[in-house]
């Protein structure tokens, strides 16, 4: 009988699960792991998760129940005890600008209320404080005088030149007003003297009331100052009854304007402080801290070309043949070197090709006023894209980055104002919220500073304490994303519900891990039930129970091996099992040798480096690595990544679009590279019909093969009928994506199977052809290792194929869309990809005779959602390109691959502001050996474990 304490799952049979039982225990942390592709995320999202969605759907709407018969139901017998679940996946979904820290976490909404309710207007030319009072505050402040003053409660009374003694007095008296200040005296309207002109005296005012403190209630005072507002455009004077003195009066607004200068600002509102609103958000930039405009860097990639070789990129375009032509007869006019290279031309000239004018007696256009020109041919995709080549983001001169109007900056609480407090790294923000005591009501501000600091605190718990709060959300890699979730759950205070999790230490130094297990144990003690899917080792140790499923992928998979407690795991005959126990490891090889050439960056000062210099030697795997925030993916991707892109970008290279370079000095030695290929985890489509097989041009054989039958030679069919991306053949419902997008409005679009062809993609008469007994939508069906032994014999298709099971994917199904795939999967197809279609390096270099090594490929953390088991195949395959003459720099946390690299940079010695330096570099002895180094640490606590463990 099952155990009302358990989430229990009978018989799970989603893509690969082979018909399992399973248990949970509810309030506890359960882990589930295995070799890629045994049905991990099959069980916890696809399954467990996926019901869990389901159920709550039938508690929405009539109109969103009326899509659920069509929502894929999890192919499962039975789930008893399932709590509403919540899904925290690894991957970052965010892509706009707008979002930042600060709004995904919505500490920065609470900022802005803080400021709207507590912040003191400051006027930037006088630095005095700007009031503004109601006439309550204002009867108050009169109360608290000497009992017994008398006072005369006042507005100014403005004069002009077409304002007649006469009518001034008709429209007072009308207005029930008598009694006037001027000169220093009060006057009677009725004891006015014959022949005085009021209009000539200033300044004037009208006397609404008089008080005596202690004598009036507070309520008339009130009443008196309210009128003053409404008939003095929102200001009061108050006189005391003995001095009426033009100069002695005491003034009150209910606007925010300044006393000395009588400058009006805005009033402190939430949405003044907004960037995503129009009233707050910066009208320069539209709120987005940054402007695009034509770089130079950008229109000059390389300045070590001449004019001859395409120094001005954008007219080495066949499209704009004549200005080339242009430019060679101005150099000839001007007597500029047509041979030499950008950097010997002299400073004027080189500004003069850029922004147009005169050298020498010639004139000249310009390229950037050239490209200014094409704007007005926006309309036109081709001209959007060739214009965006050479643009980049440049802060906004006019808020600084803030992303707010001026005004904004000009409210302060506790002596800052909000986009200071957003520049700061989080334990700083974190420090100044505990000491601040605003001046405001308590019962106002107690309630937004306590939910300021708790989500503050958390997000420093889940290691973030390196972020401010204007980092944009889409830089954020997917582990990064993902702590960001788990801090948001952990402030909603939610109980008794059911978290899945997809690998929450990626992206984390194994120093770190102790504090996301902590994190994960934290969610249970409030009695969730915590599941996740993970490989790293200490999160195995740690959990209460582990499921790990194989015993290999794919097809092979889909079995639980073993569930139970983790320390009889260690004991178990499974792959896990033998990595706990020390057994398993990465097989060894002999070091390369590094007396080769160097690329070396120089000065590298984007973000927090700290002006560093770094030696990688080429045609070796060197791994790049240190705790979270301590400048890796600066120094790889904004500086050697986006640096090399631009060099090359003139000669094949895809660089960054909008993107800045990291500041650097220089990267000498590149002339040593034919290129640089980036291999990130971005997605390889967006759209279900793109996939694996045709990712790595495999499917082009497949279709050929198809084309080349019997049956589709009689029906005139070509290769192209094949295609599930041309009319010729695909299913004309869901073209040939197998399903269908619903637009749900208030939860993410979902896809659905077509009703047309079931999920096949493709006419029926084209599923009417077979090849060796399969159609063309059986084959999308198999797996990669299932397709090699069914084309053996197919040399061109089973290149294709081939690679992808030699990065570890041979689990994956050929049609699998590439929507489904995760981040590491989709950066490992990446890596097939180059495998199939880049020869061995050791080519002639575009100056002459000088040879050049391969291409310098740059990877993050391509372990991530890897088995310890599956990062030997990986490991084979970055050997494999550094044998090919290539060059191999990784961003990794995984010890096991740091230990076997040739060259190992250790940044640190801290995240945020304590990183940016080179904490050590050299082999991985070396690091080890360096006592400040936490990798160094990190690697022998790994080293003793493993000798435990084997004795």
């Amino acid at each position: 009988m099952t155990s009302p304490t358990a989430i229990a799952v009978r018989g799970a049979r989603q893509n690969n699960l082979r018909d399992i039982d399973v248990e949970f225990p509810r309030a506890k942390l359960n882990v589930i792991t295995g070799v890629s592709g045994s049905g991990k995320s099959s069980l916890a999202l696809d399954t467990l998760y996926a019901e869990g969605q389901r159920r709550y759907v039938t508690s929405l709407s009539t109109y969103a129940q009326q899509f659920l018969d069509r929502l894929p139901r999890p192919d499962v017998d039975a789930i008893e005890g399932l709590p509403p679940a919540i899904a925290i996946e690894r991957a970052n979904p965010t892509r706009t600008r707008r979002s930042t820290v600060g709004t995904a976490t919505e500490v920065y909404d609470h900022l802005r209320l803080l400021y709207a309710r507590a912040g003191r207007v400051v006027c930037p030319e006088c630095g005095i404080r700007v009031r503004s009072f109601t006439p309550t505050a204002v009867a108050e402040r009169l109360a608290e005088g000497e009992e017994g003053s008398a006072w005369y409660v006042t507005f100014a009374l403005p004069v002009s030149e077409a304002l007649t003694h006469r009518v001034l007095v008709e429209n007072l008296r009308a207005l029930g007003f008598v009694r006037l200040l001027a000169a220093g005296s009060e006057i009677h309207l009725d004891d006015l003297e014959e022949g005085r002109d009021l209009t000539g005296e200033t300044p004037l005012f009208v006397v609404v009331d008089r008080v005596r403190v202690g004598s009036v209630d507070r309520a008339r005072i009130a009443e008196a100052v309210e009128r003053a507002y409404e008939e003095g455009e929102g200001e009061v004077a108050l006189f005391a009854r003995d001095d009426i003195d033009p100069g002695s009066a005491r003034r009150y607004s209910r606007h925010y304007r300044c006393d000395r200068c009588r400058r009006e600002f805005p009033r402190p509102r939430p949405n003044l402080f907004s960037f995503n609103n129009p009233y707050g958000a910066c009208p320069a930039c539209n709120g987005f801290g940054n402007l695009l405009e034509f770089d130079p860097g950008l229109v000059v990639p390389d300045p070590e070309r001449s004019l001859a070789d395409g120094a001005i990129d954008p007219w080495t375009k066949p499209r704009y043949g004549r200005r080339r032509e242009r430019l060679r007869l101005f150099a000839r006019e001007a007597d500029l070197p047509w041979e030499k290279p950008w950097t010997s031309l002299p400073e004027g000239a080189r500004e003069v090709l850029l922004w147009g004018g005169r050298w020498r007696g010639a004139s000249f256009d310009g390229a950037i006023p050239f490209l200014e020109g094409l704007t007005r041919k926006k309309y036109k995709a081709y001209v959007r894209f060739f214009l965006r080549r050479y643009q980049s983001y440049r802060r906004c001169p006019d808020c600084g980055g803030s992303r707010l109007r001026p005004e904004a900056g000009w409210v302060l609480v506790g002596g800052e104002s909000l986009p200071t407090v957003s520049a700061w790294p989080l334990p700083r923000l974190a420090g100044w919220l505990e000491e601040l005591d605003p001046d405001a009501p308590d019962e106002v501000v107690d309630p937004i500073l306590r939910e300021l600091r708790r989500r503050t605190r958390l997000l420093l718990e889940v290691g973030l304490d390196y972020l401010t709060l204007g980092r944009l959300t889409r830089t954020l890699s997917g582990g990064e994303a993902q702590r960001i979730a788990i801090a948001n759950a952990l402030g909603s205070a939610l109980t008794a519900g059911l978290y899945v999790l997809d690998e929450p230490s990626v992206g984390l130094h194994a120093r770190d891990t102790d504090r996301i297990v902590a994190l994960l144990r934290s969610l249970a003690d409030r009695g969730n039930t915590v599941v996740v899917v993970e490989h790293e080792l200490d999160v195995v140790r740690a959990a209460d129970r582990v499921v790990e499923l194989g015993p290999g992928s794919g097809a092979r998979g889909g079995s639980v091996v073993f569930a139970g407690d983790p320390g009889r795991l260690s004991e178990a005959d499974t792959p896990t099992g033998a990595w706990l126990r020390g057994e398993a490891g990465l097989p060894e090889r002999e070091r390369r040798s590094l007396d080769g050439p160097r690329l070396t960056i120089r000065g590298a000062r984007a973000h927090n480096l700290k002006g560093i210099d770094v030696p990688i030697p080429l045609a070796a795997l060197t791994v790049v690595t240190g705790v979270s925030g301590s400048g890796k993916s600066t120094l790889v991707h904004d500086v050697l990544g986006r640096g090399l892109e631009r060099r090359f970008s003139g000669t094949g290279g895809k660089p960054h679009l909008g993107e800045e370079v990291g500041e650097h000095e220089a990267l000498a030695g590149a002339e040593w590279l034919a290129g640089v290929s980036v291999v990130d985890q971005s997605p390889i489509g967006k759209s279900p019909r793109s996939n694996a097989v045709t990712y790595v041009k495999a499917f082009d054989g497949i279709r050929k093969l198809f084309a080349d039958t019997i049956a589709a030679r009689r029906r005139g069919f070509d290769p192209g009928h094949f295609s599930f991306n041309t009319e010729k053949g695909r299913c004309p419902d869901c073209k040939g994506g197998g399903y269908q997008r619903i637009e749900m409005h208030f939860l993410p679009d979902v896809f659905v199977e077509c009703e047309a062809c079931r999920g096949r993609r493709y006419r029926p008469e084209v599923l009417s052809v077979e090849w060796r007994g399969r159609t063309i939508a059986d084959v999308l069906e198999l797996t990669v290792d299932e397709a090699i032994a069914f084309f053996e014999g197919e040399p061109a298709v089973a290149k294709g194929l081939w690679v992808l099971q030699s990065v570890g994917m041979g689990y994956l199904v050929l049609g699998q869309p590439a929507t489904t795939l995760s981040g590491g999967e989709s950066q490992r197809l990446k890596i097939a990809r180059e495998l199939a279609t880049v020869p061995a390096s050791r080519k002639r270099g575009r100056k002459g005779t000088r040879t050049v090594r391969g291409t310098l490929y740059l990877l993050d953390e391509p372990t991530t959602g890897l088995h310890d088991e599956d990062v030997r195949a990986l490991v084979r395959v970055l050997d494999e390109l550094v044998e090919r003459g290539h060059t191999v720099v990784v961003i990794e946390h995984h010890l096991e691959v740091i230990a076997r690299a040739d060259w190992v940079v250790d940044l640190g010695p801290e995240g945020g502001a304590g990183g940016g330096e080179v904490v050590a570099a050299g082999r991985p002895e070396e690091i080890v050996a360096c006592e400040a180094s936490r990798t160094g640490r990190a690697l022998e606590r790994a080293a003793r474990i493993r000798e435990t463990a084997l004795v």
